[in-house]
């Protein structure tokens, strides 16, 4: 089974060149499920030619915001509806979570309440998880059809589930302890408040239910009932 990335950002230059890119990343926390990945990078204006190209999708994160004004995000949305229609599955995952549901129909904001960093935990339908967070815009508004799945004070719509088609969720299973170090390191300094950055530092090697969320998108993918 092939999974399309959609590369709608790139990891900081150091941590590319020590960790990987962010498809990188996906492929290695989907590893041992059986896939083929062709990476496409439509934040470089690099798209398929349409949803049939690969038998699943999946939407990267990004440090820019859904709402902005770059020429890849509208065919972006475009092909987004496509997959929905071709009625292949799709996850999405931080930027990747929250272009899926302003393509859809709701609303994206830069959050009020700040940045959320670090190993956070999360719960509702998906049980209890801890995953590591690095975003401060969130979904606001969910799109009609979306079903909020799992939650945290700081994110009402942390993972949302489209039918059984689509999955999204805000924070990244795919960042590791490396790669949360890596960015408090290089991103964080003069864009997070200190404070945050502090408590992240503190805790980040606290253990994350990463792979249960892996499991979890394999099984979308696969089109096994979850």
């Amino acid at each position: 089974m092939k999974i399309g990335i959609l590369q709608t950002g790139h990891a900081p230059d150091d941590m590319r060149e020590t960790i990987g890119d962010y498809p990188a990343l996906f492929a290695q926390l989907l590893d041992g499920h059986g896939f083929t990945f062709e990476t496409y990078a439509v934040v470089d204006g690099i798209f398929p030619d349409g949803p049939g190209t690969c038998d699943g999708w999946l939407i990267t994160g990004s440090r820019h915001g859904a709402y902005e004004d770059h020429p890849w995000i509208p065919p972006l949305e475009d092909l987004i509806r496509a997959i929905r229609d071709s009625h292949r599955p799709l996850v999405g995952v931080c930027f990747g979570h929250q272009i899926i549901a302003q393509a859809l129909g709701g609303k994206v904001q830069k959050f009020s309440g700040g940045w959320s960093v670090g190993p956070t935990r999360y719960g509702g339908e998906t049980g209890s998880t801890t995953l590591n967070a690095w975003h401060q815009d969130q979904v606001t508004t969910p799109p009609g059809g979306a079903r909020t799945v799992s939650s945290s004070p700081f994110c009402e719509h942390a993972a949302l589930m489209y039918g059984d088609q689509i999955y999204t969720l805000q924070a990244h299973p795919e960042f590791t302890t490396a790669v949360i170090s890596s960015l408090l390191a290089t991103r964080a300094p003069g864009v997070v408040p200190p404070d945050l950055i502090a408590a992240a530092t503190d805790a980040v090697d606290t253990p994350t239910t990463a792979q249960a969320e892996a499991d979890r998108m394999a099984a979308l993918f696969k089109g096994i009932p979850s």
